[in-house]
């Protein structure tokens, strides 16, 4: 009686012992208070809750990033990753259970004679066994296991998430860097053919005697400015549509696509509150499920400093004759319970522990490193926006007075002596950029409203 006594106290005492070997986790703290560099929010509203589909309007676009969701390489090697860890969770589940193994076999010996006593020479064995061994969780090693390769598939999944929300937004920058690209390739074709025009006006007006030679050959210097801007402009459509094809995983080609013109930047863009952050961009989750699993693998680290129980058991039959093998007499079997207790391992076991305590710092730096950049980057295309908003109605302004002025000097060159080709030429290089700056800021919204989309996680 006394000794079960002792062994119900060793037990508890060891239970007891075993609750303060492995930590519980807490998810690390973070002050998402001034995370946005503007003023603070508390609208919990965010377009990250948006799906993608109701973001992004045009229905060619909505095709496109249709096609990359499904075909994407980059995609699909994400979802691999998550089916190797998946198959890693699976195994630390599996290491709750017995490990069984089953053995037959035919063992035919040539024995010394000290070996059969001068009687035998020769013997053949039969054997047939089974046996198991079983690791008991006594200190939480294989718990934490567990749970480390739960946070590692998480990650995979929020990595997958991340790719999936980088894919959309390179997607749409692409398609409106297509769009832009296809509205400068119009203005310079116009531009070009309006130059066109002024070479034979500017022929005109010299055999009228208003203007000289010099104008003329000004004129077409002028034109050929704008015609060696368009194969540019080409080359770089070309470019983008290939790299548009990569990310769809097609060969490169020519991409469907509407135009800039007809395009409606969202009216709701909202950004809700930082702490949002946490729940919807999937770097930053990727970035604490990876500090979880560092921070179980340091339990898993500790726990190595304690004795290991394992539990074996082996039964089955043995014989030296085959009609005596599945019988009483050939039947055996044992069971095992030991401790195994490390005494010197040359400082392993703490090298190991040091090193998962410091990966599991790392893992809580980059977390924290991969919250300030999520900030950075909304506060970034929050002000990108208002930028280019901004600008609107000043380019607007700048492109009717540019307007207005290559039509007067025109007209002055015409039927004024104080003006020459140069007032013309200034004013026709200054409308052509104007064009091309306001053909830009509207890019620089939607490149800004993209920007916001992937910052806050849109999905």
């Amino acid at each position: 009686m006394i000794h079960k006594r002792y062994i119900w106290l060793l037990a508890l005492v060891t239970l007891a012992a075993a609750c303060g070997i492995t930590k519980p986790y807490r998810s690390p703290e973070v002050d998402t208070k001034n995370l946005f560099r503007d003023p603070q929010r508390s609208d919990t509203n965010t377009i990250a809750a948006r799906p993608w589909q109701t973001f992004f309007t045009d229905t060619l676009l909505q095709q496109l990033i249709a096609r990359g969701i499904r075909e994407n390489l980059d995609l699909r090697i994400a979802m691999q990753r998550i089916v190797a860890a998946q198959a890693a969770l699976k195994q630390s589940k599996l290491a709750f259970l017995p490990d069984v193994n089953a053995n037959a076999s035919v063992k035919q010996s040539r024995l010394a004679f000290p070996q059969g006593y001068g009687l035998i020479n020769t013997a053949t064995q039969y054997d047939v066994n089974v046996a198991a061994s079983w690791e008991v969780d006594v200190w939480g090693k294989l718990r934490s296991g567990k749970r480390a390769a739960q946070a590692a598939l998480l990650g995979t999944v929020a990595a997958q998430q991340a790719v999936q929300s980088s894919l959309v937004a390179d997607i749409a920058a692409s398609y409106y860097s297509l769009l832009a690209l296809d509205q400068q390739l119009l203005v310079l074709q116009q531009t070009l053919t309006n130059r066109g025009e002024d070479v034979s006006s500017m022929k005109e007006l010299k055999a009228a005697g208003v203007v000289n030679g010099a104008a003329v050959v000004q004129s077409e210097a002028n034109q050929y400015a704008a015609a060696v801007a368009i194969p540019d402009v080409k080359r770089q459509i070309r470019e983008t549509e290939n790299a548009l094809s990569i990310l769809l995983a097609l060969p490169p080609g020519p991409v469907a696509r509407g135009s800039i013109t007809t395009q409606q930047l969202p009216q709701d863009l909202s950004t809700g509150i930082p702490a949002q952050l946490l729940q919807y961009r999937p770097d930053v989750k990727a970035a604490e499920y990876a500090f979880r699993n560092a921070f179980e693998n340091t339990n898993i680290a500790r726990t190595a400093f304690y004795p290991s129980l394992n539990i074996t058991a082996a039964g089955g039959f043995t014989s030296f004759d085959f009609s005596q093998w599945f019988t009483d007499a050939g039947l055996f079997g044992n069971v095992v319970g030991g401790l195994t207790q490390p005494i010197f391992n040359r400082g392993l076991n703490k090298a190991r522990l040091t090193t998962a305590k410091a990966r599991q710092e790392e893992a809580l730096y980059n977390f924290s490193k991969t919250m300030l950049t999520a900030g950075k980057e909304v506060s970034d295309a929050l002000y990108s926006l208002t930028s280019a908003s901004e600008k609107k109605e000043s380019r607007e302004k700048q492109l009717a007075s540019l307007e207005k002025a290559v039509d007067f000097t025109k007209e002055l060159l015409r039927y004024s002596s104080s003006t020459n080709y140069t007032d013309v030429l200034t004013s026709e290089q200054n409308l052509l950029s104007a064009q091309i700056g306001s053909i830009n800021d509207r890019l620089q919204q939607w490149q800004a409203v993209i920007a916001l989309y992937r910052a806050l996680g849109g999905r």
